[in-house]
């Protein structure tokens, strides 16, 4: 009987996984994504395109915004992955893109913005 409660807590000991611990804080993200909101929204175009849906979406095929060949030729779908790299350097990810903004260098930020956006889809 000592086994398997000893075993449960060791498991409790354990560090939590890198995946747990990158998961994102999607109300930490709304606070985050308060620059972005210049030009973003989840309803209708601002000066960005709307980003209702956007994980998962094929990069640069939201209707009715001018993107550039640039990030409509980049073959991107907006993944996790995807976003965290573009979230942190746009400009690096996709050069040519029009989008201006510097990034942003916090990863536990970024990861929190990345819930947030995907508690919009």
């Amino acid at each position: 009987m000592r086994s398997p409660i000893l075993g449960a807590a060791l498991l409790l000991l354990l560090p939590v996984s890198a995946d747990a611990q990158d998961a994102g804080d999607p109300a930490a993200g709304e606070k985050a994504f308060a620059p972005c909101k210049a030009c973003h929204n989840f309803e209708k175009n601002g000066v960005g395109p709307d980003l209702k849906g956007v994980v998962g979406r094929k990069a640069g095929t939201y209707e009715g915004y001018s993107y550039s060949a640039a990030l409509k030729n980049s073959g991107l779908t907006w993944d996790e992955a995807n976003l965290h790299e573009w979230l942190k350097d746009p400009k690096a990810k996709v050069p040519g893109t029009k989008m201006i903004f510097q990034g942003i260098k916090d990863d536990k930020k970024i990861n929190d913005v990345i819930a947030y956006l995907k508690s919009k889809s």
